[in-house]
């Protein structure tokens, strides 16, 4: 079975929340201690022409920082979770995701302004 928002909501809140906040808007507890504040998750669409960026995001989360800004702070989730794959279409392509990660991206795409 395909993972949903609400399991994405579920590991939002354990793993996302402390910086990102429970609204994702980036004001999270831990994040006020960072040098760099934590991307408000609600505008990736909006950053990106109205389209939500479900490659660059997931690229992003599982651990790819080619086109992350100077030094990765955010933990990367990949390769411990690369044995539970699910397809997710990204960009008109069935890819193999991580399961988490896919219900983080079906959760993150429904809260965008």
């Amino acid at each position: 079975m395909m993972p949903t928002r609400a399991d994405g909501a579920a590991f939002f809140a354990q793993n996302c929340v402390s910086c990102h906040g429970a609204d994702g808007r980036g004001a999270g507890v831990a994040g006020r201690e960072l040098s760099a504040k934590p991307t408000d998750l609600t505008t990736l669409s909006a950053q990106n022409g109205g389209e939500f960026p479900a490659a660059r995001t997931l690229s992003y989360i599982y651990g790819d920082t080619r086109n992350s800004h100077l030094s990765r702070v955010m933990p990367e989730f990949g390769a411990d979770m690369a044995d539970d794959l699910v397809p997710v279409e990204i960009d008109g392509v069935l890819t193999p995701t991580p399961r988490e990660l896919a219900g983080l991206l079906a959760y993150l795409e429904s809260i965008q302004k």
